[in-house]
């Protein structure tokens, strides 16, 4: 490691759970990001801050001027710009060390299909039912932790979905690919701006984690956030043993 990272890394280097072992690893990691919004902007501000080595980020939007309220990897001279672009931008004036790949697209099963091979962990910073689907289906079909966030209104929730854990769940554990929820959006139900950095943070944490092999990972557990009383809880996850996406008899 170059003099100069070993300056900007330091405060992780004098981390005995991370040293220059833990941080070396941190900067030959390779971390996809869905969703360049909301969560994806807060997650993807502290993975390269931190020194993830490579970043993808994947998101089929451009930015819009009731994005900045939240998105704050974007600013007012980044509108009409696609937002993997202005992010891509955003992080390589931040940390030239870590390189982006931007792609201005869906992240829709081919895509993932061709795309996770390279990384070692999924954020789902995406803001709809299928795509989590998609996302989740992909990681348990190439065994790639995924690390899932949602925010809504005052309420945030988090968990990490590891197929390289025997025990652990999937995300179709918990929300069946055949039982989508009500369609929810920002753009119709609001979301409390400083939720989503709370939980895009989070993310960003567990996949440090995740990277650096260290215990207490969400995996089996999900946190939920209610920001008007600014209350965590936690939810114990479990594996359905008929679960159509991890369960013995998918695919």
């Amino acid at each position: 490691m170059h003099d100069d990272a070993l300056l900007r890394y330091s405060r992780h280097i004098l981390l005995n759970e991370i040293g220059i072992e833990g941080q070396e690893r941190i900067c030959n990691s390779h971390v996809l990001i869905v969703g360049a919004g909301g969560l994806g902007a807060p997650a993807a501000l502290y993975l390269a801050a931190a020194g993830v080595g490579q970043i993808t980020l994947v998101d089929p939007d451009v930015v819009d001027l009731t994005n900045l309220q939240r998105q704050i990897i974007h600013s007012t001279a980044n509108i009409g710009q696609p937002k993997v672009e202005s992010a891509g931008l955003r992080l390589a004036a931040m940390n030239p060390l870590t390189r982006v790949h931007a792609f201005q697209t869906a992240a829709d099963a081919p895509w993932l299909a061709e795309h996770l091979e390279s990384v070692d962990v999924v954020l789902d910073c995406s803001d709809n039912f299928p795509t989590r689907q998609l996302i989740n289906h992909a990681c348990v079909a190439q065994c790639k932790p995924l690390v899932s966030g949602a925010a809504l209104r005052f309420d945030g929730q988090v968990s990490v979905f590891d197929p390289t854990r025997p025990e652990g769940p999937c995300y179709a554990c918990l929300f069946p690919p055949d039982a989508a929820p009500p369609a929810t959006q920002c753009s119709t139900m609001g979301v409390f701006s400083p939720l989503v950095g709370i939980i895009g943070a989070t993310q960003a944490a567990e996949a440090l984690k995740l990277i650096l092999r260290l215990p207490g990972i969400l995996s089996g557990r999900m946190l939920l956030l209610d920001a008007l009383s600014m209350e965590w809880s936690s939810l114990t996850l479990r594996r359905n043993p008929t679960c159509t996406v991890c369960g013995p008899h998918h695919g």
